[in-house]
């Protein structure tokens, strides 16, 4: 049986440039044009390759996830709440303000203000923030196992305060809010988590 022909070009590097361009523009911002130039590859390649734009969109979201967002899996990885807390948004913060890459986080901005034609995108966006606040609910339910968060604490909420925190980080950062300026906001954070204050209850009242 004939072998089809070898792809004529690296699909790393596309990935890694289409990357780039729907995290600086957005799921709905982006056109193929604007892909084909940053790929180099040309309009049936991409189809070829990915099958549609969408196609295209969740293999780059699934790098992000594997390279950018690898900090939440170091961060996980702490063995104390406290470090947990501190890894999470310090990579949140590196992340969102890299030199070499656009500002923000394509998890949080990919798809907010996209139309309904991009609604499967926008669920899809949701499913893994979703993920991303379940793991930490996860550790911090291990961690109140093991008595390294009160017992009246909700793991769930907590979970949800840091992710909303560092949400709130990525959307500074696209407003060109610098790293120094983000690092003290976790820095601030940090200095008073609430649970260690005895104010974070049971259920998330605060």
């Amino acid at each position: 049986m004939p072998m089809g022909r070898p792809r004529e070009f690296d699909l790393d590097e596309a990935l890694a440039a289409a990357l780039r361009v729907f995290w600086a523009k957005g799921f709905e911002g982006t056109t193929i044009a604007d892909l084909t130039e940053a790929t180099q590859l040309k309009r049936g390649s991409i189809y070829a390759a990915f099958g549609s734009k969408e196609g295209l969109f969740r293999r780059a979201l699934d790098r992000y996830v594997a390279t950018v967002f690898s900090y939440a899996d170091d961060a996980l990885a702490q063995p104390a709440v406290r470090t947990v807390v501190e890894k999470f948004l310090r990579g949140a913060v590196r992340a969102s303000t890299g030199e070499n890459t656009p500002a923000g986080c394509l998890l949080v901005q990919g798809a907010l203000a996209a139309g309904d034609e991009a609604r499967e995108i926008r669920d899809e966006l949701a499913n893994r923030r979703a993920i991303g606040t379940a793991r930490l609910r996860e550790r911090f339910e291990r961690a109140a196992a093991e008595g390294d968060l009160p017992a009246h604490v909700d793991p769930e909420a907590v979970a949800h305060y840091v992710v909303a925190l560092a949400q709130g980080i990525a959307v500074e950062a696209s407003s060109g809010v610098s790293r120094a300026r983000l690092d003290q906001l976790v820095d601030l954070a940090l200095l008073r988590l609430p649970w260690e204050q005895d104010t974070f209850a049971a259920g998330g009242t605060l």
